[in-house]
């Protein structure tokens, strides 16, 4: 499975050859840097470590100061392994955005935007009670009834509650990569990815 890391720039649209209107994410994937080159025989599995994006040596650890210095490179601030790597790679080598090719389908890893505590109508699509009758006050927007009385005389788990929301790993499967400016390392993906503006992005091939 190949893949690297970028960086979600925001979102855009185009026209494709047809006339057809088409929202995309405008992400800058790589350059990436090899950092390590893990093998069944050292590590116990094959594996291929990228790194990304710049980072000020006085903010890095020695520790991983000299594990850059290995792969003869700047101290970087996202590291993430490949399993499986489709192609071999050498410690040091750099991947650039020209490891996708257009109409190729990928699947995106992001975390999610982080919305806070929210309550059961936004967190859980609760449709709320409606119309206020008979002197009911503020009530259209809470859960109502738990459904639990004496026995068991405690909220069963799972129970649809308000709660802190977002903020989590996701996946988004089989998006069409339909633009690839390898100069500037940048793709275009159609539809939507999760995370916010900025946020570190994973996209595996």
């Amino acid at each position: 499975m190949s893949g690297l890391i970028g960086k979600k720039i925001g979102m855009t649209s185009f026209f494709d050859a047809n006339g057809k209107y088409v929202p995309c994410t405008v992400i800058e994937v790589g350059p990436c840097v090899v950092t390590q080159v893990k093998t069944n025989e050292k590590d116990g599995y094959s594996a291929l470590q990228l790194s990304f994006d710049e980072k000020k040596e006085k903010h890095t650890s020695s520790a991983m100061k000299g594990h850059f210095e290995l792969a003869k490179t700047t101290p970087k601030r996202k590291v993430v392994e490949f399993r499986h790597f489709e192609e071999s790679k050498n410690l040091g080598d750099v991947l650039t955005a020209d490891l996708f090719a257009e109409g190729d389908f990928v699947d995106v890893v992001g975390t999610s935007k982080g919305k806070g505590f929210q309550g059961v109508v936004k967190r859980h699509g609760f449709g709320g009670v409606g119309g206020t009758t008979h002197g009911q006050h503020d009530r259209s927007r809470a859960p109502g009834s738990l459904g639990a009385s004496s026995d068991p005389s405690r909220v069963m788990k799972g129970m649809r509650m308000g709660g802190r929301m977002g903020g989590n790993r996701k996946k988004v499967q089989n998006l069409q990569v339909v633009k690839v400016m390898a100069d500037k390392n940048v793709i275009l993906i159609k539809g939507s990815v999760p995370g916010a503006k900025g946020s570190y992005v994973i996209i595996e091939k």
